[in-house]
């Protein structure tokens, strides 16, 4: 099947924490993968495929206690950064079974409409205390772009600023979703990988000022509120260059 990334220095707008009427000129959107897709607009569909989403714990550790990671005295390991429990892709058979998993959310996606997939926390083997390896990683992600390419969809490298140009190509991935590459000074990690099929989220007006005057002309760059409220919230906020 046929795939394509989203076009390049398109007005973007970050869904991911409700889904809402896009702002007037927005062409690209990305939304969870439990909303619909916009009409009309390239839509990114939004899955935690590393992390145990909020809200699905209990899930997970009742139907797939072993695809949790689990430190060596047995314990749960948590991303502290997001509070969240971390999936378990050391092995070639986990990263088969959480493909499947993850792999039905994917078709789900592909099943509604959406044109490209956006797996959520790639890096988090840069948090899991050295249980977890990049080479585990790409592996895993691998397996995640295989089975979305299959049902037409785009993928998107979320952060991880780490991969080189090899690993990308070695994975199969077509974009990049990069939150914070100006405020980290790491844009060009990613457009040295992908050129100008690139989103950028700041969430810093400094940050979304520095991406503007670099890339403005090139890029998909969005400033949004950290918690990626809806319209009508107080901290909500939405603005494109």
């Amino acid at each position: 099947m046929k795939w394509a990334p989203p076009p390049a220095n398109a007005t973007f707008d970050y869904q991911i924490g409700g889904a809402y009427k896009p702002p007037a000129g927005v062409s690209v959107v990305s939304r969870d993968s439990e909303a619909a897709p916009v009409a009309g607009l390239y839509n990114i569909c939004y899955v935690n495929a590393f992390q145990a989403q909020p809200g699905a714990e209990s899930w997970w550790k009742t139907n797939h206690p072993d695809l949790l990671l689990r430190d060596a005295d047995g314990e749960l390991v948590i991303d502290e950064d997001w509070d969240e429990l971390m999936l378990d892709f050391s092995t070639e058979a986990k990263r088969a079974a959480l493909t499947t998993i993850v792999g039905g959310w994917i078709d789900r996606c592909a099943a509604k409409g959406f044109q490209a997939v956006e797996p959520d926390n790639l890096d988090s083997y840069t948090r899991s205390q050295g249980l977890l390896t990049r080479t585990q990683a790409i592996a895993y992600v691998t397996s995640l772009a295989t089975r979305s390419h299959a049902k037409g969809l785009a993928i998107g490298q979320k952060n991880t600023a780490e991969l080189s140009r090899a690993d990308v190509r070695k994975a199969g991935l077509d974009f990049a979703v990069a939150e914070e590459c100006a405020d980290f000074d790491e844009c060009d990690a990613y457009t040295t990988s992908y050129g100008d099929n690139v989103i950028v989220i700041e969430y810093s007006r400094s940050g979304f000022a520095t991406a503007c005057n670099a890339y403005g002309s090139r890029l998909s760059i969005v400033l949004r509120d950290v918690d990626v409220t809806t319209p009508g919230s107080k901290p909500y906020l939405h603005e494109a260059c």
